[in-house]
């Protein structure tokens, strides 16, 4: 399970901080300009390609069923293709109980690297590449979903599925309640990156719940 992972090469790094420090020096960048196009490709641009994923899912059973096929080829047809969206893109859908079978909750990590598909989730937070939650969200998934703040009840099966160069996973997470009567779009402002990855639920506007 090592090779197939792959680190940015430390040149590109060196290079491209390089670069950043020689613009910033000639003023033709600020540090302030910098964090933001960060932000937002991190917490905005790339999450909002994702939300839009599962919002259609939510809302069109036939898209729902072609993603979980075949992740890549349903991202592509809204448009999402790339390197960024990783050779072949997997999506596991989280599942509620039903009668005597139990729900299924997944979550993503990637073990040995920060393998991500910054197309549909935009830049990995600083946590995911963080060695605790590489390690811990494989060992003990439960304790470290309720250091996010999602409680699951016990019979509630945890999947971990570690994130690779050739397979990168998100997550389709469970449509909240009370959502019925919503938009596509509005129900694409409910996703969040992290309910994405797994480590969060989608929450109803408050006029729903």
């Amino acid at each position: 399970m090592g090779s197939h992972h792959s680190e940015p090469e430390p040149w590109v790094v060196h290079r491209v901080r390089a670069l950043e420090s020689l613009l910033i020096e000639k003023g033709l960048l600020s540090t302030e300009v910098v964090d933001k196009v960060v932000q937002t490709y991190e917490k905005d641009v790339g999450p909002m390609n994702g939300a839009k994923v599962v919002a259609r899912a939510w809302v069109d059973p036939a898209y729902r069923a072609r993603l979980l096929e075949n992740g890549t080829a349903a991202m592509a047809e809204l448009g999402y293709t790339g390197r960024g969206g990783g050779d072949k893109m997997v999506v596991h859908e989280n599942t509620a109980p039903i009668g005597n079978r139990p729900g299924v909750h997944n979550m993503v990590v990637c073990t040995l690297c920060s393998c991500y598909p910054w197309i549909v989730l935009g830049l990995p937070p600083v946590w995911y590449k963080a060695p605790a939650y590489r390690s811990r969200a494989v060992r003990e998934p439960r304790k470290v979903l309720a250091e996010f703040g999602v409680e699951l009840p016990p019979e509630t099966e945890i999947r971990v599925w570690d994130s690779s160069a050739e397979i990168r996973y998100m997550v389709l997470p469970l449509r909240p309640e009370g959502t019925e009567g919503m938009s596509e779009q509005e129900l694409a402002a409910l996703v969040t990156r992290d309910a994405m990855i797994g480590v969060a639920l989608c929450q109803a506007p408050a006029a729903a719940r």
